[in-house]
């Protein structure tokens, strides 16, 4: 059977969500790997890479608040806690994946963040999830990147009556 990442990721997103939301409500009684075998238990037949669930569920809540921390100069009109929570999750999710998983492409990271918006959050939500991440990629390349990877640098157009001065 093959890996089905994106599944992984509706799970790990479905886990999430129930995190947060029952944190919010105070239970007590939350267990987050208690949800989530019972999330991977009720898929198991159509997943078989586990451990990409497992970290990334927990990756992303031990740093909601790292991760939050980032997200929140790229939407500075929207704080981070009046973002829909759907929308909340798949910025996580997606900025955890650009920040830890090596393996998968940027834009395999910022397409799956964009159609889990696209199946889960409301009808602007892929528009803002594209933009926020891609934005992040932006800046990462541009400050992380090997010089070959680094946006071209924008140079300053010359006039003709400027180059002529030089020339002389």
């Amino acid at each position: 059977m093959a890996s089905n990442r994106h599944l992984g990721r509706i799970i790990a997103l479905q886990t999430l969500y129930e995190e947060e939301f029952r944190l919010d409500a105070n239970d007590k009684d939350f267990d987050l790997n208690a949800v989530l075998e019972r999330n991977i238990t009720r898929y198991k037949d159509m997943v078989d890479d586990v451990a990409f669930i497992k970290e990334l569920v927990k990756g992303v809540s031990k740093q909601a608040a790292q991760l939050d921390a980032q997200l929140q100069p790229v939407a500075p009109e929207w704080p981070i806690d009046q973002i829909a929570r759907m929308d909340r999750m798949v910025l996580r999710i997606g900025l955890y994946e650009l920040e830890n998983e090596q393996g998968v492409p940027p834009k395999v990271v910022i397409n799956e963040a964009v159609e889990l918006a696209k199946a889960f959050g409301g009808d602007n939500s892929s528009k803002f999830i594209n933009g926020v991440l891609g934005t992040l990629l932006r800046q990462k390349l541009g400050e992380d990147a090997p010089a070959d990877e680094k946006p071209a640098a924008k140079k300053k157009p010359v006039k003709k009556a400027e180059s002529k001065k030089e020339e002389q």
